[in-house]
């Protein structure tokens, strides 16, 4: 099943996240929020990220506890990544730190608070169903099938030397010096990172990069020095 709408939120909010999820899913907008779509023994950064790669837009409900998450700003940046429209929606008057700053500044906001909630998800409701119309637009269409090429048989290609895969136990130390600067999330970047061909170090540089702070991803580049050593 494919979703619309990915729901970025404090567990403290949550009753704002069922208001907008009710009001959108009605309209035919489908939602992925946790920890509704996160099913039984399932990964949570794992279900997080699957949920991300099903969305076209991530809907940040926007408070001072959503404000000061770590989770929220994690979600924020992969959605950044994955190229998601980010879509804010304001529901207390509160500046964003620096860290969610960088990210949403450019956002168009939508604000919430001191007005009627009911209008307020109807502007959503219409700021959504515009957002999903555009892209859709903007999605490229399948191209007309070519008529088939002539055959043709290869020259024998030259060996190629392979870079074994690397294997849990050499990549779980990784994780675990990654895991105290991003959270649970660690092992699902390490593995995503993990592609054939790349060695060790290959994997620590990828990684490295989801350090948002300078001083933190040297510390982590560090550390994992010290364990290549």
């Amino acid at each position: 099943m494919s979703y619309d709408v990915f729901l970025s939120h404090s567990h403290v909010d949550k009753h704002y996240a069922d208001a907008i999820c009710h009001c959108l899913e009605r309209a035919g907008v489908r939602c992925w929020v946790a920890p509704r779509d996160i099913r039984p023994s399932e990964d949570w950064a794992e279900a997080i990220i699957n949920g991300m790669d099903q969305c076209r837009i991530l809907l940040l409900i926007f408070s001072s506890h959503s404000n000061n998450s770590p989770q929220v700003r994690r979600e924020v940046e992969r959605s950044v990544n994955k190229g998601l429209t980010i879509l804010p929606f304001r529901i207390e008057a509160v500046p964003p730190s620096k860290s969610l700053e960088y990210f949403i500044s450019t956002q168009h906001w939508l604000d919430a608070f001191g007005r009627d909630l009911d209008a307020s998800l109807a502007e959503l409701l219409q700021c959504v169903t515009s957002v999903l119309g555009t892209r859709q637009q903007d999605e490229p269409r399948p191209q007309a099938a070519l008529p088939p090429a002539a055959t043709f048989i290869p020259a024998p290609a030259a060996p190629i030397n392979v870079t074994p895969q690397l294997q849990d136990a050499d990549l779980e130390p990784v994780a675990l010096e990654l895991a105290r600067f991003v959270g649970p999330i660690a092992r699902k970047l390490v593995k995503r990172a993990s592609v054939a061909g790349r060695s060790r170090q290959d994997v620590i540089a990828a990684v490295a990069l989801e350090i948002d702070d300078a001083a933190e991803r040297r510390q982590f580049l560090s550390r994992c020095g010290a364990q290549l050593t």
